[in-house]
């Protein structure tokens, strides 16, 4: 079925600082066109799982404008350049969202956000031994950093508590990693 559907045209809606979208004219192999509406993540993005030496994991809770509401996350960001290694960017959103520092990152996953509309892509970390430092939050940016043990983020997933994307891959292959599963 791919073979048989084609892009005919991209055009450029709007242009922003990471995100570009824009409407495409898709052809299907019976000669119909539909327009699809795509956004372009451009920079890519990193994520971290901090793991406290008590075995509890840290989130930081902040308001986010697309859901109106505070939602409970993993730290993370964009790369700050094209170039940026994923775990380069995943370290520093760490120390700058909870004000924590690593001195062991290993890579947990891969995750593509949302692939009906959208190209984002976010490289998943966790982040073990971790040492207290001091939060570098942007000047709009206004985040409390919160402690759980796995099973009660488990059950926040369930209840729908916590719906972010990233946030449940990361816990949710932190479980089955730390119950042997990986």
């Amino acid at each position: 079925m791919i073979d048989k559907m084609k892009r005919v045209n991209r055009e450029l809606m709007y242009k922003g600082a990471i995100l570009d979208i824009y409407k495409d004219t898709m052809e299907f192999a019976n000669g119909k066109r539909e327009e699809w509406d795509f956004v372009s993540h451009r920079m890519g993005a990193a994520a971290i799982l901090p793991i406290l030496p008590d075995g509890r994991l840290l989130l930081v809770r902040q308001y986010r404008n697309a859901l109106e509401r505070e939602t409970i996350e993993i730290p993370a960001g964009c790369r700050d350049s094209l170039t940026e290694d994923t775990k380069v960017s995943a370290i520093r959103e760490l120390e700058e969202e909870t004000g924590y520092r690593s001195k062991k990152v290993s890579f947990l996953l891969s995750l593509r956000t949302t692939v009906a509309f959208c190209d984002e892509y976010v490289d998943v970390y966790l982040a073990e031994d971790l040492e207290p430092g001091e939060q570098h939050l942007d000047e709009a940016e206004s985040i409390e950093v919160e402690a759980y043990p796995l099973e009660e983020l488990c059950q926040m997933i369930y209840q729908g508590k916590i719906q972010d994307s990233k946030t449940v891959a990361a816990i949710m292959a932190y479980a089955a990693k730390s119950r042997g599963g990986l």
